[in-house]
């Protein structure tokens, strides 16, 4: 399992973001001066599990990911876990979060959990992994 990052456009360059840069966004944003594995900026505020419909070609996109690859390798360097599964767990994780999920309450997280769980089985079924949402047991 592995993810592959593709950059399609030549707007913007695509580069890793290290411990620092996560830190300091998770500071400015989250009000949480710590590294973290990933940040979700939405272009569209939508209801949790609701697809965004743009008024033209311009706005179709869902918005940024930020995964703190460093600090994700540190951890599964850590816990012995397989870096390409977390990163592709995590990926997944920020993708739920520009679709509006949240993990605030139990309730907002019980309905991020299955949804994460929806694809991470799509993901397990198509690849024969066995990937598992990244806030198992938040609750």
């Amino acid at each position: 399992m592995s993810v592959a990052l593709r950059n399609a456009q030549r707007a913007v360059p695509l580069r890793r973001a290290a411990n620092a840069l996560m830190q300091r966004l998770n500071g400015v944003y989250r009000h949480c001066p710590v590294p973290t594995d990933v940040l979700s900026f939405p272009f569209h505020q939508v209801e949790a599990g609701e697809l965004p419909r743009p008024s033209c070609r311009g706005d179709y996109n869902l918005g940024d990911i930020f995964l703190g690859v460093e600090y994700i390798h540190q951890q599964c360097h850590e816990t012995g876990e397989d870096f390409d599964d977390v990163l592709t767990v995590t990926a997944a994780h920020g993708l739920c979060h520009l679709l509006g999920f949240r993990h605030d309450t139990k309730p907002e997280w019980e309905q991020m959990y299955q949804k994460e769980t929806q694809i991470l089985e799509e993901l397990n079924r198509l690849t024969g992994s066995r990937l598992r949402p990244l806030t198992s047991g938040l609750f």
